[in-house]
């Protein structure tokens, strides 16, 4: 047994969630599900516009991978997240939330100029989410941020597909790659979001050269991958690049193809509220399953479970006790 499950590396972000209607998402001009890259006049300008809606606005620490290795960990698995924050008091909630949840990280420099990565997230009453993210110094993130030993003393590596917007970003993650190949660790792959693949394709491409083990991606994402508009035909184009991959499918669950057969997963009616973090919180049971040694159609099963929980409830994840909770629940332990 490795000391973590998997070793991440990615923007830190602290999410303000915020419920808003369609008209008020139009009349801002975001654009519904996706993620928009903005700057911090832009993040200003729109919580001018919803000043009103702040006194119910929520908070917590954010960011893709991170999400998911607090969400692996906290079900019992450690984990290792390489970011960067800023010497503020959002970079201090940030670096206390993954200590709390088991999440061990090497951001001990804080005397980075500028201002921690924020992400304001658009609730509209169907439960989608919208984001409109500043990265700080998050878009600084470097090879200078990638941990060797952590790298080598994980199961896993787990790169976002965010990181494909910044160069610098870019080039951390495929250093991440490169060294686990060195050390004999898995490498895993999300597409985070279908701008990602559209619009940094070469970058995206880059970070599957050669094939990955694993490439967790949403319906939208597998057919930008395939550059299609049949889940058949984004299947084939996935299997090129990935020996094992998950395709999430939102209430219709999940396609899960374990190197020799295609599973269809179902997943369970549920009221959701909120589709924020849903896809992180899948990736990091999904992981947390394999850290026990689940076959890849049990870990869609239980990633499918805790997927559909997070999404009844605001915030980008679950607590302690209710990760705990879902163990307990498909594990019996």
């Amino acid at each position: 047994m490795k000391p973590y499950a998997a070793y991440a590396i990615g923007a830190a972000l602290v999410d303000t969630e915020i419920q808003v209607t369609d008209a008020e998402l139009s009349a801002m001009s975001v654009e519904k599900g996706m993620m928009t890259l903005v700057d911090q006049d832009r993040q200003r300008e729109m919580l001018a516009q919803l000043s009103d809606h702040l006194i119910a606005a929520s908070h917590a620490s954010g960011g893709s991978a991170g999400n998911s290795m607090i969400a692996t960990a906290m079900m019992g698995a450690p984990t290792y997240m390489s970011c960067k924050v800023a010497k503020d008091a959002d970079g201090d909630i940030y670096l206390a939330d993954l200590e709390e949840s088991g999440v061990a990280h090497g951001a001990t420099d804080r005397n980075n100029d500028g201002a921690t990565g924020k992400c304001i997230v658009l609730i509209t009453p169907d439960a989608e989410r919208s984001l409109n993210t500043h990265l700080g110094v998050s878009e600084t993130i470097s090879t200078d941020e990638v941990d060797e030993t952590a790298i080598k003393d994980s199961a896993w590596v787990y790169l976002e597909g965010y990181l494909v917007t910044s160069p610098s970003g870019h080039a951390a993650a495929l250093k991440t790659k490169a060294l686990a190949e060195q050390h004999g660790v898995h490498t895993a792959v999300s597409f985070s979001d279908p701008g990602m693949v559209k619009f940094f394709r070469d970058n995206m491409a880059a970070m599957v050269e050669g094939g990955v083990e694993l490439v967790f991606c949403n319906e939208s994402e597998a057919l930008e991958w395939g550059e299609c508009d049949q889940l058949d035909d984004a299947v084939a184009a996935i299997k090129y690049v990935a020996k094992r991959f998950v395709i999430t499918l939102g209430a219709d669950g999940a396609l899960c193809w374990d190197g020799e057969t295609l599973h269809r997963v179902a997943a369970q009616p549920v009221d959701a509220v909120n589709t924020n973090g849903a896809g992180d919180m899948f990736a990091g049971a999904f992981l947390y399953a394999l850290s026990r040694g689940e076959t890849d159609l049990r870990a869609t099963e239980f990633a499918t479970l805790a997927a559909g929980e997070v999404v009844k409830y605001f915030g980008p994840r679950l607590d302690r006790d209710a990760c705990l909770g879902l163990r307990r629940q498909f594990f019996g332990d």
